[in-house]
C-alpha cells in the first residue's frame, strides 16, 4: 500500500518541467526525476523530429541535456560519497548508459544534416556519464 502512495506521489513529477523538479527538496530524488525527465523529453525529441518539427526537437534535445546536468548537479550536491552510498550514483549511471544508447538510435534515424545536434547531445552525456563512473569507482579518500 506505501508504494501506491508513493507511486501517485511520484507521478506528477515524472510528468513535471524541469522548474518543478528542481523544486524536490530530496536531492537524490531530484536526481532520479531528473533522469528519468531526460528519458521522457528524448522521447519527445525523437517524435518531434519525425513529424518534422525541428525547433522543437532542438528544443527537447537541450531539454534532456539539461535534465542530465541537473541529476548530476544534485547528486554532487548532495555530499554523499558516491562510494560509501552508491545508490543514486549507480541509477544514473544506468540510466545515462541507455540514454546514450537511445541517443546513438536517434541520430542514425536523423538525416546527416541534423546529427550534430544529436552528437552534441551524446558528447553532453557521455561527459556526465563518465564522471558518475569515475565517481564510483574512484579511490577512497584518506
Amino acid at each position: 500500500m506505501r508504494w501506491l502512495f508513493a507511486l501517485l506521489l511520484a507521478l506528477p513529477l515524472c510528468a513535471a518541467d524541469l522548474a518543478a523538479i528542481r523544486q524536490e527538496p530530496n536531492l537524490e530524488r531530484r536526481s532520479q526525476f531528473a533522469v528519468d525527465h531526460a528519458g521522457a523529453v528524448l522521447d519527445t525529441a525523437r517524435t518531434e523530429y519525425q513529424a518534422g518539427n525541428m525547433e522543437k526537437a532542438a528544443a527537447a534535445i537541450d531539454e534532456t541535456g539539461d535534465a542530465v546536468d541537473l541529476a548530476w548537479q544534485s547528486l554532487l550536491d548532495n555530499g554523499k560519497e558516491a562510494r560509501r552510498d552508491p545508490k543514486y550514483f549507480k541509477r544514473a549511471e544506468l540510466a545515462t548508459r541507455q540514454l546514450l544508447r537511445r541517443i546513438d538510435g536517434l541520430a542514425e534515424s536523423m538525416g546527416y544534416q541534423d546529427r550534430p545536434l544529436a552528437e552534441k547531445l551524446r558528447d553532453r552525456v557521455n561527459a556526465v556519464h563518465e564522471e558518475l563512473v569515475s565517481a564510483l569507482m574512484s579511490k577512497k579518500k584518506k
